[in-house]
């Protein structure tokens, strides 16, 4: 195993677009200049002072002294460490994460030291350095087919930014509004230089569709999402301000609104059945990598796939952490006022609570409205057996239709990784764009209404 691989594996805490939501937190201290400290004591050989600062999962991936084993093997193969070239810090899953590019004497690497709610080290991985590029639209995408203007996404007190792309024409045009994944998300769904909502937005709005995407009340307001932070629910995570974008959405010139849709990506198709079931607006479904199972086992697999290259000790000892987490989210004894440590942010169990008993599929079978579901084969997040969770629950609805991408993943974009198997976290570091076939898919859907037809894969 290389030295940059086996640090990576370790860093579980920095899944992205997980099924999974975390409050936004901020650590007390500055987040880069956290950052440098420990890049330094390491280069110093100062390897107890990092340890120190592991939280509990780091703690059972890295064990005494092993961090100075993996620092020695990697400095080996690539040379002594000269500079930081460059620091960015970012908000993802409630955590704060930090990159800095890192010249060492024969490669430049990304060293990403992630810190929890509470400033601990929550995740710490040595990449290849990928540079951030700036977005292009993809070939798909026919600006000149469309025109965008700033709307705002209200729900009570809580005010939402967000871009409408309408078709130039007059109408009326089927309605799509996005729901994101997991974690603070812009409404582009920002992950790197990757923008997979912006592009289903426009692609989309290049075949006579109207979008409308906004910022996620947990980028926009933080840790301040809830009235009570130690109340949050999914209700004011994502449901709440999706079922007012669908309002805002119906009020607009030129929509059909008899055919508004609604596409959750991830946590958000996850959540998708749930939005629509007592909204008489919502006339269809697109559900994207959306979870069947809950949260907890979707996290024990994607953490024992990480963890598939560490030591058996490492390995299971991250296993069991997770276990545990997702065993306290579904114990009866679990009550609100209580806090989950989960993958190193401190959430409120009434985020768990208000999941509970929560079945998507078997909402979903009961809504009798057109669905379309899409899964990436490469996807080892959200894997084929949640897609098959969907198949089972919805065999026989003539109101459903399945599409499997055999290449594409979580993100819907072609893998960078060899071979056929799940992909790598690495996939979400290289540029791409949502691959043209979901937007046609996508497209031919919206222009049948969701005519009811089950299709195989």
């Amino acid at each position: 195993m290389r030295a940059c691989e086996g640090i990576a594996a370790c860093a579980i805490c920095l899944v992205m677009l997980s099924a999974f939501s975390l409050m936004a937190q901020t650590p007390a201290t500055d987040p880069g200049a956290r950052a440098s400290e420990v890049i330094n004591e390491m280069i110093a050989g100062n390897f107890k002072k990092v340890e120190a600062q592991y939280d509990s999962a780091v703690a059972a991936g890295l064990p005494p002294g092993r961090l100075a084993q993996l620092w020695a093997q990697l400095t080996a193969k690539v040379g002594e460490f000269k500079s930081i070239g460059g620091t960015s810090s970012q908000q993802m899953q409630g955590l704060q994460v930090v990159t800095l590019v890192s010249v060492f004497q024969r490669v430049t690497l990304d060293v990403i030291i992630t810190f929890g709610s509470d400033g601990r080290i929550a995740g710490l991985q040595f990449a290849p350095h990928q540079e951030v590029t700036d977005w292009t639209a993809p070939s798909y995408a026919n600006p000149d087919a469309f025109r965008e203007r700033q709307v705002t996404v209200a729900f009570q007190h809580w005010e939402l930014p967000g871009t409408l792309t309408v078709p130039n024409g007059a109408g009326p045009f089927p309605m799509l509004v996005l729901v994101q994944g997991s974690g603070p998300r812009d409404e582009d769904e920002t992950i790197g230089s990757n923008k997979p909502l912006k592009d289903l937005a426009w692609g989309l709005a290049s075949r006579g569709m109207a979008v409308l995407r906004y910022v996620k009340r947990t980028k926009q307001y933080e840790s301040k999402s809830s009235d009570d932070p130690d109340e949050l629910t999914v209700n004011d995570e994502v449901i709440d301000d999706a079922r007012a974008a669908i309002s805002l959405a119906a009020k607009q010139p030129s929509i059909d609104r008899n055919r508004l849709y609604l596409l959750g990506h991830s946590l958000g198709g996850y959540l998708a059945p749930r939005i629509a079931d007592g909204d008489s607006q919502i006339a269809g479904l697109v559900i994207m990598a959306g979870n069947t199972r809950p949260m907890g086992q979707v996290l024990i697999d994607q953490i024992r796939y990480l963890a598939a290259e560490l030591p058996p000790d490492q390995a299971n000892a991250q296993i069991a952490n997770a276990e545990k987490n997702a065993k306290l989210i579904e114990s009866p004894t679990l009550a609100k006022g209580q806090t989950v440590d989960f993958t190193g942010a401190q959430i409120p169990a009434s985020y768990f609570l208000s999941l509970r008993g929560y079945d998507p599929a078997k909402v979903a079978a009961q809504l009798g409205i057109p669905i379309l579901i899409l899964q990436g084969g490469r996807d080892y997040q959200v894997t084929q057996v949640d897609y098959n969770g969907w198949k089972q629950a919805l065999a026989g609805h003539s109101n459903v239709t399945f599409k499997l991408y055999p290449g594409l993943t979580h993100l819907f974009m072609i893998s960078s990784a060899p071979g056929t198997g799940p992909g790598t976290p690495q996939d979400y570091a290289r540029a791409g764009h949502v691959d043209p076939q979901v937007i046609q898919d996508i497209a031919s859907w919206m222009e049948s209404s969701g005519k009811p037809g089950v299709k195989n894969p």
